[in-house]
């Protein structure tokens, strides 16, 4: 062909489109993804043989490749922590910003509104700052009660009281096996979602400046996350948690974090199955990039691509995906040779993976669910027409390059 020349300027253009549309080649990756050594077992070469679709391997294949739970695989279900003081991590406990009232029944002096300052005390007149950042309410007033005496401003406190007015919201710094690991701001309330009557009431409260927030907000537990031991780090102390309850539908204790607390979520270095659902501490979902244009377009809204397709909830598969992007159906004529590929990346090694499966390959068998590859955050999907349809679209283009070549 590099020897032959071509005079008619629309056949050999013609030619070079038939060249151009031919079988791409397969693509190339550094991990061993055809063999299934990659992050998930599911991404592997489709075995040709229909008949020994007799079982499915993929979660076996995954979780051959794990390390051992640090927490032990025959923990009871009850038993949430595996180290620290259990009492320390319990009940709503204070963080600088927060907004307190102390009351003393008839004495002005000490009774009036206090902020948690950036020390982590409460600074009350005429005695020394008192500790507050990671106690209870009640640890406070106690400790409150025992300086009053102390420095003889009592011989006996009468009642008193300190109450939360309003929670500031907590930095701390999530890490590990969770898809976006950085310090994260949770538990503020936006100026617009302020309700008036409960910033005048005492005594509020909180859930959103829990452990699962926290992990949430830092983009949801990977399926690698080792649940067993998840540590948390306050004031120089490591407490070790047992989150595995979680994933089981278990009423796990959800502990309330204050500002300078560090979450580390430790990986047990290969793909759980079990993980990859939605769950208080899962990602919230996930934001697909798709392709599905066979001709070029003004946008996404004209080819059906918008807000409702690219969002799919935390679990979803690779076809069911390639479906929610207009891929499958049709005329079996022209659609049915369609195929689809996944750009994702492994979140471990930050190495990226690319595989092609044809959408009525994976119709017609049985163990198409050992070959559909779970969706992760930042997951890209691309479809491709069938032969039929190409080949319409390589007429398309002759027979308007012909039209051209007419003109004088």
């Amino acid at each position: 062909m590099s020897g032959k020349v071509f005079r008619n300027g629309a056949s050999g253009l013609a030619l070079s489109v038939v060249v151009a549309c031919a079988a791409p080649q397969s693509a190339d990756n550094l991990e061993p993804v055809a063999i299934g050594g990659a992050y998930q077992a599911q991404y592997r070469q489709i075995d040709t043989d229909r008949d020994a679709a007799q079982f499915l391997q993929s979660a076996t294949m995954n979780a051959a490749k794990c390390r051992p739970a640090i927490g032990g695989d025959n923990l009871l279900s009850n038993q949430k922590y595996t180290s620290g003081d259990l009492y320390a991590l319990r009940g709503e406990l204070l963080s600088r910003g927060d907004l307190v009232e102390f009351r003393l029944p008839e004495d002005e002096t000490f009774s009036g509104d206090y902020v948690v300052s950036r020390d982590g005390t409460v600074k009350l007149p005429f005695i020394a700052p008192v500790p507050a950042a990671g106690r209870t309410p009640d640890q406070v007033a106690g400790a409150i009660r025992r300086a009053l005496i102390n420095d003889g401003h009592y011989a006996e406190v009468p009642l008193m009281s300190l109450l939360i007015k309003d929670l500031a919201p907590v930095r701390v710094g999530v890490s590990g096996a969770v898809f976006e690991a950085r310090p994260t701001d949770i538990g503020g309330v936006a100026g617009d979602m302020v309700d008036d009557r409960r910033q005048a009431a005492l005594g509020a409260s909180t859930e959103g400046r829990n452990l699962s927030v926290a992990l949430r907000s830092a983009g949801g537990i990977r399926p690698d996350a080792d649940l067993s031991a998840v540590r948390l780090t306050r004031a120089g102390r490591n407490y070790t948690l047992d989150l595995r309850g979680v994933m089981r539908g278990e009423n796990v204790d959800d502990i309330m974090l204050i500002t300078g607390d560090e979450v580390h979520v430790p990986s047990r270095e290969c793909f759980q199955d079990d993980l990859m659902k939605p769950s208080p501490i899962s990602p919230p979902g996930i934001s697909l990039y798709l392709s599905n244009l066979t001709q070029p377009a003004t946008g996404n809204a004209p080819s059906a691509i918008g807000q409702t397709v690219r969002e799919v909830p935390y679990g979803t598969r690779f076809m069911q995906a390639v479906v929610d992007a207009n891929c499958v159906g049709g005329a079996r004529a022209t659609s049915a040779d369609r195929s689809a590929a996944l750009f994702s990346r492994n979140p471990v090694t930050a190495v990226s993976a690319v595989i092609e499966r044809k959408v009525e390959v994976m119709r017609s068998r049985a163990d198409r669910d050992d070959y559909d590859p779970y969706l992760l955050p930042g997951d890209a999907i691309a479809c491709y027409d069938s032969g039929v349809t190409n080949l319409a679209e390589i007429g398309r283009v002759i027979g308007v390059i012909g039209a051209v070549s007419l003109l004088p």
